[in-house]
């Protein structure tokens, strides 16, 4: 297979993924800049790549979102409109009220962690990705990830606790969940 017909292949298969991650880090239109950018140095490393692709590209984008940052000095809002993905089909919702409440309740709790934390929490829930491919998107060994990844689930429920009471009074908090791969 050449180089790019593997190029196709790779770009078919991780841009959707790619730029979600990115949209999720930066917003949309600084996103699509960061995943055309990460599909540029794709395209100059093809044979550096490893398998599976994804967590090498997401860390990728993650550095060259790093490195924007940095070189504009802007902070980022980690997707906070998106949150409601947070809350998964463990969430029961008897109406629409009870489900705009939840949601509302998700959405400031997630707001109000560290950008840090909000990343390991969507790297696993809204990326699919498993604790060893998340650690390899942030650089560090699965152990630290899954250490960190816990540790950012117990401040997620805590803020879940602080933003307001649940639905039910017997429920110490709406049933926001973060799946575990």
């Amino acid at each position: 297979m050449t180089d790019a017909q593997r190029f196709r292949d790779l770009y078919e298969e991780c841009h959707p993924r790619v730029l979600a991650y990115a949209t999720g880090l930066v917003g949309r239109q600084v996103g699509e800049d960061i995943t055309s950018e990460t599909f540029t140095v794709a395209w100059r490393r093809m044979r550096d790549i490893p398998t599976p692709p994804l967590p090498w590209l997401l860390g990728v984008a993650r550095n060259l979102t790093r490195e924007l940052r940095r070189r504009d000095g802007r902070q980022y809002d980690l997707a906070a409109r998106e949150a409601q993905r947070v809350i998964t089909s463990g969430a029961q919702v008897e109406d629409v009220a009870a489900g705009v409440a939840e949601r509302a309740v998700a959405l400031q709790a997630l707001a109000g962690l560290s950008a840090a934390d909000r990343e390991l929490l969507t790297l696993v829930a809204w990326h699919g990705l498993g604790p060893r491919q998340a650690a390899r998107v942030l650089g560090c060994s699965t152990a630290t990830f899954s250490v960190r990844l816990h540790r950012a689930r117990r401040r997620l429920e805590r803020a879940v606790d602080a933003v307001g009471p649940s639905r039910d009074p017997r429920d110490s908090h709406p049933k926001v969940t973060v799946k575990e791969h």
